[in-house]
């Protein structure tokens, strides 16, 4: 599946997020980038354009492109329940956030190589598609070999201070995480308003 590879702190700028992890250039320039940046902090937002910024913030904070997103959103609508939640829901138990949760990696693209690179398991069978959906009672683990342990030991050492969520369990000695239940929407805490995604899609 393809990946954004484009610049990351400009669109950290753009949004005034820190999307993929602490950022420096936000820190010393919080206005969006271009030679009018730091003159267009004030320039008003229609509506539409307010509900694409959300949409393209969430989008880029779990690193899709806009078609595997859309398709998200359609499974999403055709569950039961709140779409806005399920989504969030979906993104949350994909396998490379996953992964990043658990602290085995400490960005969400380390955590999406430490997939498709084979060094993850998922109750004991090697997955590597990102976007694989994890499941209450899946237990996903580092693979065995030298080579992995010790990527996903460096990880978890600068990791250390992250907190692991309530709907998954960790042990950090055995490199190994269980995925206890679906997250609830006040766990995730995005940011990005799911509404505005929500209203953006159904227009």
């Amino acid at each position: 599946m393809a990946r954004y590879t484009g610049p990351r702190e400009k669109i950290a700028r753009r949004f005034g997020v820190a999307l993929f992890g602490p950022s420096k250039a936000l820190e010393l320039r919080n206005f969006p980038p271009g030679q009018h940046g730091a003159r267009n902090t004030r320039r008003k937002t229609s509506e539409y354009g307010l509900a694409l910024m959300e949409k393209q913030k969430l989008r880029m904070q779990y690193g899709m492109m806009e078609k595997q997103f859309r398709l998200f959103f359609a499974e999403a609508q055709r569950r039961k329940g709140v779409t806005g939640e399920n989504l969030l829901q979906m993104l949350e138990l994909r396998l490379d956030n996953v992964v990043y949760r658990m602290g085995f990696a400490n960005t969400r693209f380390a955590s999406r190589q430490m997939v498709s690179h084979r060094h993850i398991t998922v109750n004991g069978h090697i997955v590597n598609i990102a976007s694989y959906q994890c499941k209450p009672g899946d237990v996903v683990a580092v693979k065995g070999s030298p080579r992995s342990q010790q990527l996903a030991a460096r990880f978890l050492d600068m990791t250390q201070g992250a907190v692991v969520p309530d709907w998954m369990s960790v042990d950090r000695d055995t490199q190994k995480g269980t995925v206890n239940r679906v997250p609830v929407r006040e766990e995730i805490n995005p940011i990005a308003n799911e509404q505005l995604v929500v209203e953006l899609y159904s227009r």
